[in-house]
């Protein structure tokens, strides 16, 4: 779904463009690139930003957290403390701030100088938003969409088995239908595969 919204939204692909890294999230963008001669692994954002918070905790490092809603910052912000030990949350912010207040919660984020920023905004906004911040700025900062609902137990990933059937999307579908709309760009994006 991010690379068709890419396509739409040229702010949202500069983006992308800029990254440092930008890793195989969905089955789709496997297959997509599998058709291209290309072979990789899909590699989970959810599961790789897990590994890095382990890594981080083991090594010191200073951690910041941005988005979501705040009882879900909250329960976020307990749940990883007791289970990564050693864990340096150094900057914990959730998502739904006032708009005036933006330019002084994200000057409090620089002076942190976090070694790693996890970021659960949303697409666009959250690459777009990383790729301002980003700038000069020390550290690994990644988007991780809705990892923070499922961290928190707010919300729960897709059985292994689903994931293994690469119908992780049917899943959230289920849980989330108002998300129906944002789905049709599953068929667009094989469709614009097809035709190269």
């Amino acid at each position: 779904m991010m690379t068709m919204a890419a396509r739409a939204n040229p702010e949202l692909g500069a983006a992308i463009a800029a990254a440092d890294l930008v890793i195989p999230d969905g089955a789709g963008v496997v297959w997509a690139l599998a058709r291209q001669g290309i072979r990789v692994r899909r590699s989970p954002g959810i599961e790789l930003a897990r590994q890095l918070l382990e890594y981080g905790a083991r090594h010191g490092w200073r951690v910041a957290l941005v988005g979501a809603s705040p009882q879900v910052m909250e329960l976020l912000r307990q749940r990883l403390l007791a289970e990564i030990p050693g864990l340096d949350l150094a900057f914990t912010i959730h998502g739904y701030q006032d708009p005036e207040l933006w330019p002084g919660l994200e000057e409090q984020l620089r002076a942190a100088r976090p070694d790693l920023v996890l970021v659960a905004l949303g697409v666009p906004r959250q690459e777009t938003w990383i790729q301002r911040l980003h700038q000069g700025q020390p550290g690994l900062w990644m988007g991780v969409g809705g990892s923070f609902d499922v961290w928190s137990g707010t919300k729960e990933r897709a059985p292994v088995w689903m994931g293994r059937l690469q119908i992780e999307w049917l899943y959230r579908l289920i849980q989330e239908p108002s998300r129906w709309r944002r789905m049709l760009a599953l068929p667009a994006f094989a469709w614009a595969v097809l035709r190269g």
